[in-house]
């Protein structure tokens, strides 16, 4: 990924709201298969790790990011960009 699409999808993530929460229990099946679906949907998905997870975020990211085969777009603080194409339908051009 080039740093102008990065930077775009950057700018895309700013109006999204997080869709997955990491909690306590840290990353289990679950949570990968709440991210596998919403990544499949939107493409463009931001994980909260919440405060009662033991890991830093930077960490937690890329494991999910490994875990989905998505591409890690940025950590801000506790908030995490992951970017998937869509195997049956692009919503999002990249540049």
């Amino acid at each position: 990924m080039t740093g102008k699409q990065r930077r775009f999808l950057r700018a895309l993530g700013t109006g999204v709201d997080p869709i997955v929460h990491v909690g306590k229990a840290g990353v289990w099946e679950n949570t990968l298969k709440q991210l596998e679906e919403a990544l499949e949907a939107k493409e463009l998905v931001k994980v909260r790790v919440l405060h009662s997870h033991d890991d830093d975020p930077k960490s937690t990211a890329k494991i999910l990011a490994e875990a989905v085969g998505a591409e890690l777009v940025q950590v801000v603080g506790r908030n995490i960009l992951l970017y998937r194409p869509s195997t049956k339908k692009s919503v999002i051009e990249l540049p």
